[in-house]
């Protein structure tokens, strides 16, 4: 988190980058490598924001391949020309692996075609590979220009005017192998499409109480494999990074039988395409087909979904990682001079920043290195903070202490290890509430406690609705939307009694509170009741679960992913259906109380032409401007239109109101539809980010909860009423960090349940310049270059 310091000194360097001009330069935006969803975003990103900044942009197409070929291939790009790619899956700018490159002719063919046209910024979206030649290619430049002058195809002053190459990488791959990013342009989407086919392969095998051995992607990265192990549940999972011990074969055996006797109707095994035994022997998917059948008997099938993962239309995580990273490596162009290494721009928790190429480059390969050594532990520490954290609580949740080994009465401890830890959903259901206290409870239990299930949130607690809830009971949950436990918008203020006398009927010494506002309010009242009641002092933590996102304290909540995506992929089919007919604008409205992150995250990630939100105020001189701009935009090339408004935005602007501006305003040039989306945007199943997120964010609070019952157990009973045993458990820029909610009352807005900043307010500029408005950007929160021996941010507790 930020110091106070640090904030003066950011208000201070507050540069708008209108300093920033691109006049004069050119750059030009190449895909390279193995292609992934996500890179049109990038492609439409740059483009739009190279001219927005009076920049040439020239699309290079087929990779570097279209560089050395020259011709064609190069060719300048228009604002229309990046117009409904933003949905499209691929990239459509082509990409290929070029041989010819890696030779130094081919590179001087390149270096001709670019002086030509003087691109002496480019902008390179790809693998490992492509970025480690793109480096080469600028470290060689001065050389190349030597050679070409010497040749004679270019004179003197020509490469005196493109004497310095920048270069910026973007990393595009759905592997999510490449180090110092937590995410990859087109990991997320690769995720959405296994979990769509595990999904509807847990339904078949259920039927018939089968095993699926799935094979996913990455050959030398597990993430994929790991992600989805996580989101879906899986029993095993195999990955290169963390190759079984021998006489694995047995356990998994052992688990896959174990889990049958459970009830369980199916077992999954997930195994990445790269696996590999503690002797780098590949595992196979047919190998362990025939292990389990011979072992176990089981009727067992094998799924290979190869290219299926690469396909599809982007993910809304990916569209607007793409987006963001877009613009931000154009602001690192304009910024870029002799003396700065070639960087890429990548994501750090929900923080751009800039690394040196080579340095992210070399740690890539390092963790190659440690594998071929055999050294994993350190291979697992380069890959980085996401993949460890992710890898840890897959350990967590995959290791089932059994009844024998759990902590008796009798047994003398230290502490009473054995607690009571009650588990509610409080406030509106959303997607990935289950995956979350199903990691709860088998944390819990793995922890030594004794977990309970509280229905109906405050309103069941005060009922008595509490039973003990087993590691089995939650079997099958990640893949639940909306909340199983049962969840009420019922605040505790008016039950204080009955919930205190519950709490001493079952003994519960902590609790988890998972839900939106209303949760936050409710840890609230009890840790304000602690005064008056002995009951309410055990400690308390919630994590936020709703799609409005609207919870201070934390920049993220679970459930707001699978609403953003329900959203996008509605907007995307809305704006199909008025293809092939004359020129139309949608009037969409989204939920979100009085908070207008949907509105705007969505209208980022649909290609939104306007957003209205609460927390931006508008006038009628704004709509009337936002429909002149659009009328303008219509009379060019573009056929459709999409403006958001969140349900709240403006008691008097409605979404009737506006629909019937727009409809007469544009009379003669397009016509008007309107959608209300409505509570589509509360269901459907957890998408795998809101999975997994909500999977670590629930482990990370009962480990917090075991620590702070050791520390507050004294005399055989337990005691907290601090304000830090009563906390909110968010994500905050790079770090999940636990804040007492006490702390939290003054950056709440209570009246409209919204906090008083948000982090992504600073992203609405991004979508006006997208959508061809001229805005001023604030690039202070642009990302600095850093080192990557930095990434690794100190845990904060």
């Amino acid at each position: 988190m930020i110091e106070e310091g640090d904030m003066a000194k950011r208000q201070d360097t507050k540069k708008f980058f209108e300093n920033l001009s691109g006049a004069g330069k050119s750059i030009g935006v190449l895909t390279s490598g193995g292609d992934a969803q996500g890179m049109n975003a990038a492609v439409r990103a740059v483009v739009r924001m190279g001219i927005y900044v009076g920049a040439k942009v020239y699309f290079v197409h087929e990779g570097y391949q279209g560089m050395v070929d020259g011709g064609d291939n190069i060719e300048e790009a228009s604002w229309e020309s990046v117009s409904s790619m933003l949905q499209v899956g691929g990239t459509v700018i082509g990409s290929a692996r070029c041989k010819e490159f890696r030779s130094h002719e081919g590179r001087l063919k390149a270096a001709h075609h670019l002086v030509q046209r003087d691109i002496t910024n480019l902008c390179v979206i790809g693998g490992d590979g492509s970025l480690t030649g793109a480096n080469l290619f600028r470290e060689e430049w001065s050389g190349l220009l030597e050679e070409l002058v010497q040749q004679g195809l270019i004179d003197e002053e020509a490469a005196q005017n493109n004497s310095e190459l920048h270069i910026v990488g973007m990393v595009g791959s759905i592997d999510n192998d490449f180090c110092g990013t937590d995410m990859t342009i087109g990991t997320d989407s690769a995720l959405h499409r296994i979990i769509e086919v595990v999904d509807a392969i847990m339904t078949t095998a259920q039927s018939h109480q089968r095993t699926f051995v799935l094979e996913v992607m990455g050959r030398h990265c597990g993430y994929l494999a790991l992600v989805s192990a996580l989101a879906c549940g899986a029993d095993w999972v195999l990955i290169p990074e963390m190759p079984p011990e021998d006489g694995w074969e047995e356990q998994m055996c052992q688990k896959l039988s174990e889990n049958r006797a459970d009830k369980k109707r199916l077992n999954i095994i997930i195994v990445a395409e790269g696996a590999i035994d503690s002797h780098n022997k590949p595992i196979t998917t047919d190998h362990i087909k025939e292990l389990v059948v011979s072992c176990l008997g089981f009727d067992t099938r094998v799924t290979i979904l190869g290219h299926v993962q690469r396909g599809g239309t982007p993910s809304a995580f990916d569209r607007i990682l793409a987006s963001r990273m877009g613009v931000e490596a154009v602001l690192a162009l304009l910024e870029a001079s002799a003396s700065t290494p070639a960087c890429v721009v990548s994501l750090c928790g929900n923080q751009a920043v800039r690394l040196p190429l080579m340095e992210c480059v070399q740690m890539t390969q390092d963790v190659q290195k440690a594998m071929d050594e055999k050294n994993f532990e350190e291979a697992v520490r380069l890959r980085g903070r996401s993949f460890e954290n992710n890898l840890n609580t897959y350990k967590l949740l995959s290791y089932r202490k059994a009844d024998s080994e759990l902590p008796n009465e009798e047994d003398e401890l230290p502490y009473n290890s054995s607690f009571n830890v009650a588990v509610l959903n409080v406030g509106a259901p959303a997607a990935g509430m289950n995956a979350a206290v199903r990691s709860a409870v088998r944390v819990g239990i793995t922890e030594g406690h004794k977990m309970f299930a509280v229905n109906d949130g405050f309103e069941g607690f005060y009922k008595g609705q509490i039973k003990e809830i087993k590691w089995g009971d939650v079997g099958g949950w990640t893949g639940q939307g909306g909340s199983i436990l049962g969840t009420k918008r019922t605040l505790p203020a008016k039950h204080l009694d009955k919930i205190a006398e519950q709490i001493t009927i079952h003994n519960i010494n902590a609790l988890l509170v998972i839900g939106g506002f209303e949760a936050f309010l409710g840890v609230m009242e009890l840790s304000a009741a602690r005064e008056k009641y002995n009951e309410f002092c055990v400690p308390m933590v919630m994590v936020p679960a709703t799609v409005s996102n609207n919870i201070p304290g934390s920049d993220l909540s679970i459930g707001a992913d699978t609403a953003l995506n329900a959203i996008t992929d509605t907007c995307d089919r809305i704006k199909q259906s008025a293809s092939g007919t004359k020129r139309r604008v949608f009037i969409i409205e989204t939920m979100g109380g009085y908070c207008g992150y949907l509105a705007s995250v969505g209208g980022l990630a649909a290609g939104a032409d306007a957003v209205y939100i609460y927390e931006e105020p508008f006038d009628i001189r704004d709509l009337q401007s936002n429909v002149e701009h659009l009328t303008e935009k219509m009379k060019t090339g573009i056929q459709r239109g999409l403006v958001l408004r969140n349900e709240n935005s403006n008691e008097n602007f409605t979404t009737d109101f506006i629909y019937q501006l727009y409809s007469e305003e544009g009379k003669g040039v397009f016509d008007c539809r309107k959608n209300v989306l409505g509570h589509m945007q509360q269901g459907g199943a957890p998408s795998p980010f809101d999975r997994n997120f909500g999977t670590k964010i629930a482990a990370k609070a009962i480990q917090w909860i075991s620590r702070k019952l050791k520390e507050s157990y004294k005399e055989g009973k337990v005691f907290a009423n601090t304000e830090d045993t009563a906390c909110l458990l968010g994500m905050r820029r790079r770090a999940m960090v636990f804040q007492p909610v006490v702390q939290l009352k003054d950056e709440t807005d209570f009246v409209h349940r919204i906090p008083k900043e948000q982090w992504w307010l600073k992203l609405r500029p991004l979508m006006k310049i997208l959508a061809k408005y001229k805005t001023s950007y604030d690039v202070s929160d642009s990302g600095q270059l850093e080192h990557v021996t930095r990434v690794r941010p100190k845990k904060v507790d």
